[in-house]
């Protein structure tokens, strides 16, 4: 196992983690009503900019988890083709970006489409299509 490529995986994990951890307390715990996803507009930002921004900054992680795990995987096995490490990590992470935004903007922010689509073609070259 690869110390130096385990380390980065590791420490990209765990800034993806407080990321997220930290902005839903000093941010989005603000900005919310008894709901999951923030819905508070704060002038100038209205609530639908709100969501788009709750989902953006989780997606900042969600994507970081994708290349800690390519890291990881390369960490691991060093002899693995870089193909079947980067697009099973970069599919799953670009499908629960999609969900991540379709959530939070409720279906009305088309980066949901954008990143599904994404997961959807790597899946698609992933398994030989």
């Amino acid at each position: 196992m690869d110390a130096w490529l385990t380390a980065a995986a590791i420490l990209l994990a765990i800034t993806g983690l407080v990321h997220s951890l930290l902005g839903e307390r000093l941010i989005f715990r603000h900005l919310r009503a008894g709901t999951r996803v923030p819905n508070c507009g704060v002038p100038p930002l209205r609530a639908r900019h709100v969501r788009i921004l709750w989902a953006t900054w989780h997606l900042a992680s969600v994507l970081g988890a994708g290349f800690a795990v390519i890291l990881w995987g390369m960490a691991a096995t060093p002899a693995a083709p870089a193909r079947d490490l980067v697009l099973p990590a970069l599919g799953g992470a670009c499908a629960l970006g999609a969900w991540l935004v379709l959530v939070g903007t409720r279906g009305r922010h088309p980066g949901w489409l954008a990143l599904g689509g994404v997961a959807a073609f790597v899946y698609a070259a992933s398994s030989g299509h």
